[in-house]
């Protein structure tokens, strides 16, 4: 409630000079919400007649489009001070013209003794009709981004079965016993592949929580190559973090890699062990592991000599501005990728 002046001339012609001076509809009511003035702008854009608008009730104006109900409460609640007008959006319809989105706000003027017929009320009326067709849109066009994204996801899943499926086809038909080797390899990178792929599609956020998507992640890898799970088992002792879609991708390629490569060369001879994936954050500062308790690094150079995977673990883990390295852990070995 602003007191504009004691004299009740005075704010009215204050008022008025306001009203007049606007570029933007706006409208002067009193107590009872009769029309004492309204500006150029505001009789243009509604096709009001300025001669007619004075002295009537804004219920009255054209053909009744401005007789609401829920806009007369709020009027007179903030001409009595028990409530205000802030941003109260209403649609409008006029004859022959779409319909237009307006947003009006009021401020009581009150002065002398305060009684109704003292009160006035500055009514501001904003078009926002084309903010909110920008709006729908863009709404729209999210909506049609999220139905074609969800159906590249499908058709990517598709492919990837498929091409998994040729994989495993082709290591059952081969007599090498090194081509059938390579050949299951690739199968079980494609449905790590895969899996990751489930993960991000179920994730209609930007982020992704991280232990739910390692811990069905290493499910997958362990479920497509342990043949006994009492015999190996994949631990994962993850924290509440929550990552881009960008960078959890690349941490379960890593993942892949390593735990692939735990199960390739740390159990040999149906070796009992346990794999375990480690991944915790401060902040910016974040560090994953993957280690087992297996038979180590091995002390020939010919045989420690990385492979195609751990070149793969490293390119990664330079993109992510990480530092990759790979220790003896006693018992077994050790990856890390440590950030910050």
């Amino acid at each position: 409630m602003d007191k504009v002046t004691e004299h009740p001339e005075g704010a009215l012609n204050l008022a008025l000079a306001v009203v007049a001076s606007s570029s933007a509809p706006l409208l002067l009511l009193d107590g009872d919400l009769t029309i004492i003035a309204a500006s150029t702008s505001f009789y243009r854009e509604f096709q009001i007649d300025p001669e007619a608008a004075p002295r009537r009730k804004l219920s009255e104006l054209g053909n009744g489009e401005w007789n609401r109900r829920q806009l007369s409460s709020l009027l007179q609640a903030t001409a009595s001070g028990s409530a205000s007008i802030d941003a109260y959006e209403m649609e409008l319809k006029l004859k022959g013209q779409t319909p237009r989105q307006l947003v009006l706000n009021a401020q009581k003027l009150e002065y002398g003794d305060g009684n109704l017929g003292h009160v006035r009320l500055l009514v501001s009326v904003l078009d926002v009709t084309d903010a909110r067709l920008a709006e729908k849109f863009k709404d729209d066009l999210v909506r049609e981004k999220a139905i074609l994204l969800q159906e590249v996801q499908h058709r990517v899943a598709n492919s990837l079965q498929i091409i998994a499926s040729i994989l495993l086809q082709s290591a059952r038909r081969v007599q090498s016993e090194e081509t059938r080797t390579h050949l299951q390899s690739a199968h079980r990178r494609v449905m790590s592949i895969a899996a990751l792929q489930r993960q991000l599609a179920a994730s209609r956020l930007e982020d992704v929580e991280l232990r739910p998507y390692m811990t069905e992640l290493c499910k997958s890898l362990g479920a497509s190559m342990i043949m006994d799970p009492d015999e190996l088992s994949i631990e994962v002792n993850v924290d509440d973090s929550v990552i881009t879609a960008n960078v959890s991708l690349s941490l379960g390629l890593i993942v892949t890699e390593l735990v692939i490569n735990a199960l390739k060369h740390a159990f040999p001879a149906h070796r009992s062990g346990k794999i375990v994936v480690d991944y915790h954050s401060n902040d910016a500062r974040w560090a994953m592991s993957v280690s087992d308790n297996g038979v180590g690094i091995p002390s020939d150079p010919d045989s420690a000599k990385p492979g195609l995977g751990t070149g793969l673990v490293e390119a990664m883990a330079r993109q992510l501005n990480a530092e990759f390295r790979v220790e003896k852990a006693n018992p077994g070995t050790r990856a890390s990728i440590t950030h910050g």
